[in-house]
């Protein structure tokens, strides 16, 4: 289930990247085609549904490609961007220990960025393979930061999701969609993942971000 949602959600999180680059017209159409040809092959030759399963020596198949995702809420360019892809870039390779030190090291220095701590409370739930406590802090200084702004609560949803709280997830998404603009171009990414999450089975909930 989680594997669909992360494929849906980085199509969507895609063609919003497309869209704040004012790309329009053909050249959009070609994109979202391409892009969801290469969805249909996935599901066609691809095993979302199955958990991953790390081995030593090779990355750790449960962390997430949250980069697209992120450059829907806040663009492809910004200042945190080095530290953020360097912390995803290990990440990927395997090494999230170092990858949430790069983030806990930058948000001392920047204490006032949102985006830092989104990254390091994505960070944490990869390195502990689920919503922690100190996961939950940092999205709830990120929100404290930027109150109103969809990015800390879509993210901690996603990581609920990620945990086996897919109804907490929903619930949060469905609140953001509730204040969201019609026209926001990251619009249709949650609601891909309410869509997707909707008739997940039933978790314990979760505690709310404020």
């Amino acid at each position: 289930m989680i594997g669909w949602l992360i494929l849906l959600l980085l199509v969507a999180g895609c063609l919003a990247g497309l869209w704040l680059l004012k790309v329009r017209g053909g050249l959009l159409t070609a994109a979202a085609a391409a892009l969801v040809f290469g969805a249909a092959g996935y599901a066609l030759q691809g095993r979302p549904a199955l958990s991953g399963a790390p081995r030593q020596g090779a990355a750790d198949r449960s962390i997430v490609p949250l980069t697209q995702l992120r450059h829907a809420f806040f663009g492809n360019f910004s200042p945190e961007e080095s530290w953020l892809g360097l912390s995803e870039g290990l990440a990927r390779g395997g090494n999230s220990e170092d990858a949430v030190g790069i983030l806990e090291n930058a948000t001392h220095r920047y204490p006032g960025s949102v985006q830092l701590w989104i990254g390091l409370g994505n960070a944490l739930v990869d390195h502990a393979h689920g919503l922690t406590p100190p996961a939950q802090l940092a999205f709830r200084r990120a929100a404290e930061l930027a109150p109103g702004h969809p990015a800390p609560a879509f993210f901690y949803g996603l990581a609920m999701a990620r945990s086996g709280n897919a109804q907490a997830a929903v619930a949060v998404w469905r609140e953001v969609l509730a204040n969201a603009p019609p026209n926001a171009s990251w619009r249709p990414l949650v609601e891909a993942g309410v869509a997707t999450l909707s008739n997940a089975p039933r978790a314990p909930p979760s505690p709310p971000l404020n």
